[in-house]
């Protein structure tokens, strides 16, 4: 057996650990590389990520601007139905105040005839009946009066007479019909109240 000596083991130590030290410097330089990579890769779906929130954020702003002005949108088409409506109302309400006077003059003028003893007379009435009748159909109907109670939101009451036979706020005798329009009082009824 040959004896070794301190100083040739430790050389001999030196070279193994130096050639050990070439063979595992690839694999090393491999292993950062890859945690290089694996770091970067990282980084990158970190940035996408990132990316994608922003673009999922502007698609949720956008799809929030396209609710919001839909919703704005049907608020208006709703609003100027309701308008048209209202406008619609209030212009034939209109055009039924300016027709009752002529109302009243047909029953003014029927009223001193007698019927059947006119041809002209006769015609009128047909008129009249056609013109009730028309406006019975777009919704224009007379206020009862008489023999109703009274009531301030139909009846006008121009005069107050006593009468006994008659009840308390009774109305005795029209002046002038009362008509509505739909569920609106177009022209309150003049008159006359026992008390």
């Amino acid at each position: 057996m040959e004896e070794f000596s301190t100083e040739e083991a430790v050389k001999e130590a030196v070279e193994n650990a130096e050639e050990m030290t070439e063979e595992a410097a690839p694999e090393a330089e491999a292993q950062d590389t890859e945690a290089k990579d694996n770091k970067e890769s990282k980084k990158g779906l970190k940035k996408k990520e990132k990316k994608k929130d922003k673009r999922d954020e502007q698609i949720e702003q956008l799809n929030d601007k396209v609710m919001r002005q839909m919703a704005e949108f049907e608020n208006f088409r709703r609003r100027t139905e309701i308008e048209k409506s209202q406008m619609f109302a209030t212009g034939a309400k209109s055009i039924v105040e300016k027709i009752l006077p002529v109302v009243d003059n047909f029953e003014r003028g029927l009223a001193t005839v007698e019927e059947g003893a006119d041809p002209f007379a006769d015609g009128m009435l047909m008129i009249y009946k056609q013109l009730l009748t028309t406006l019975d159909e777009v919704g224009v109907k007379p206020i009862e009066a008489v023999g109703q109670e009274f009531n301030p939101d139909f009846h006008n009451a121009v005069m107050h007479v006593e009468d006994e036979e008659v009840g308390e706020n009774i109305v005795v005798e029209e002046f002038q019909k009362g008509y509505m329009y739909n569920d609106t009082v177009v022209r309150h009824s003049m008159v006359k109240v026992a008390n």
